[in-house]
C-alpha cells in the first residue's frame, strides 16, 4: 500500500524554515525521508501537484541576486580615528563579498552608520569625509559590480557639504548619499541645510536615511542600549522636519529611502497626518500621505511581521527594497523573516532587485 501522503507517484516539496530548502518536485520517497531527516522536525511536508506546487514559498531561489541598499563599511582610517567600531573592527571588503555570495546579494551599495563622522570638529568631519568617500569609491572600482556608494557628507557644515556633492557624483560617481536622522541635535529638514538639499534636488539624487541617537536621548531608559528603540523613533523625527519645512514639495526630484521598514513610521503616519499644524498646510499642497507614500522603505532588521505587515499595508510593493544592515546585524536577521512572511515570487523579485533597479540604472541586468 503507498503511503498517503509519499506514494511514488506524487512530488513532494519539503521546506525547511532554518534553510529555506526544498526538495525538487518529483523527487523519491527514498530522497524525500533523507531530506526530511536532514531538515530535523521542523520541515513541513507538502504535495506539490496542482496549485500547492506553483503557490509555495519561492524562498529557495538559488540565486535571487539582491541589491543590498543598506550595507556598512568601516574604511581602516576611519577606524583609527574613531576607535571601537564594534562590529566592524574585523571588516573588510572580502568579508563583505563571502556574505553578498552567501545571502545571494549581488550587489551592495556601501555607506556609513551611526553615530557618522562628526563628532563636534568640522576640520575633522570634512577630512573623515573624503577619505570615507575616496575608500569606498575604490571598493566600487576593485570590485566592479559588487559595490555601490553612498557618499557621505560633512554635515552639520553646509558649504563643506555642497563641496562634497559635487565631488561625489562629478568624480567619484556616487550612487547617491547618505544621511543620519539628525546631526547635533539639528534635523537635516533645518532651513540651513537647504542649498545642499537644492543641489541634491538638481542633480535628482537617491538619499538614504539612516537613523542614530541623538544626544538628547542616549540615556532615556537606564539599564539598556538607546539604539533598542531611539533611532527608528529619531528617524520619524527626520521625516518630520521634512515635512514641517516643506522638504519634501520644493525638492520633489530627490529620491530617498528610509531604513529598517520606515522604522514607526507608518505606525505613526496617521498621528502624524491628524497633528500636522494647520498653519503650515502650505507645506504640504498633496498631503502627508502623497510625499510619505512616495518614499522608499528598506527591509534591514525589519523583516519581522509586524513591521513588515504595517509596511505592507501602508505602502505599495513597488517601494519596499532590500537591505540587511551588515556587519551590524547578521543577513540572516533579515532574509530569514523575509522568506516566512509570504511573498509570492514576483514580490520577492520586485524587493530583491526590481524595485532598486529602478533607482539605479547602471545596476540592471
Amino acid at each position: 500500500m503507498k503511503d498517503q501522503f509519499l506514494g511514488s507517484d506524487e512530488a513532494v516539496v519539503c521546506l525547511d524554515p532554518q534553510t529555506d530548502a526544498t526538495l525538487p518536485s518529483g523527487a523519491s520517497r527514498r530522497e524525500f525521508l533523507k531530506a526530511l531527516g536532514a531538515a530535523g522536525v521542523g520541515a513541513m511536508v507538502l504535495p506539490a501537484s496542482g496549485l500547492i506546487a506553483q503557490t509555495a514559498p519561492p524562498a529557495n531561489r538559488a540565486n535571487p541576486r539582491r541589491i543590498d541598499v543598506h550595507h556598512h563599511m568601516y574604511p581602516p582610517e576611519y577606524v583609527k580615528r574613531r576607535g571601537s567600531v564594534g562590529s566592524g573592527s574585523k571588516w573588510t571588503p572580502a568579508a563583505s563579498i563571502d556574505q553578498m555570495d552567501k545571502y545571494g546579494i549581488t550587489t551592495a551599495i556601501a555607506s556609513i552608520t551611526t553615530p557618522g563622522i562628526f563628532f563636534g570638529n568640522l576640520e575633522e568631519t570634512r577630512s573623515l569625509a573624503r577619505i570615507c568617500n575616496d575608500y569606498g569609491a575604490e571598493m566600487v572600482r576593485d570590485h566592479p559590480g559588487r559595490f555601490g556608494l553612498f557618499a557621505v557628507l560633512p554635515l552639520p557644515d553646509p558649504d563643506a557639504s555642497l563641496r562634497e556633492v559635487e565631488y561625489a557624483y562629478d568624480t567619484l560617481k556616487a550612487d547617491g548619499i547618505v544621511l543620519l536622522s539628525s546631526y547635533g541635535g539639528k534635523y537635516p529638514g533645518d532651513p540651513a541645510f537647504t542649498p545642499v538639499f537644492e543641489e541634491m534636488n538638481r542633480r535628482k539624487a537617491v538619499v538614504f536615511l539612516h537613523v542614530t541617537v541623538p544626544p538628547c536621548c542616549t540615556s532615556l531608559v537606564p539599564g539598556g542600549p538607546s539604539s533598542m528603540s531611539e533611532g527608528d523613533f529619531d528617524l520619524t523625527r527626520t521625516i518630520q522636519s521634512f515635512l514641517l519645512n516643506g522638504t519634501f514639495s520644493r525638492f520633489p526630484d530627490i529620491r530617498y529611502i528610509v531604513c529598517h521598514s520606515g522604522g514607526v513610521l507608518p505606525v505613526m503616519a496617521g498621528r502624524i497626518q491628524d497633528r500636522f499644524p494647520k498653519d503650515r498646510a502650505d507645506r504640504i499642497p498633496n498631503g502627508i500621505f502623497y510625499e510619505l507614500k512616495r518614499l522608499y522603505y528598506e527591509v534591514a532588521h525589519a523583516t519581522f511581521p509586524a513591521p513588515l505587515g504595517a509596511l505592507t499595508k501602508f505602502v505599495s510593493m513597488s517601494q519596499i527594497l532590500f537591505g540587511t544592515d551588515y556587519p551590524p546585524e547578521p543577513i540572516e536577521t533579515t532574509t530569514k523573516p523575509l522568506a516566512e512572511f509570504g511573498f509570492s515570487a514576483r514580490d520577492l523579485q520586485a524587493i530583491d532587485r526590481g524595485n532598486a533597479e529602478r533607482l539605479f540604472p547602471r545596476l540592471k541586468g
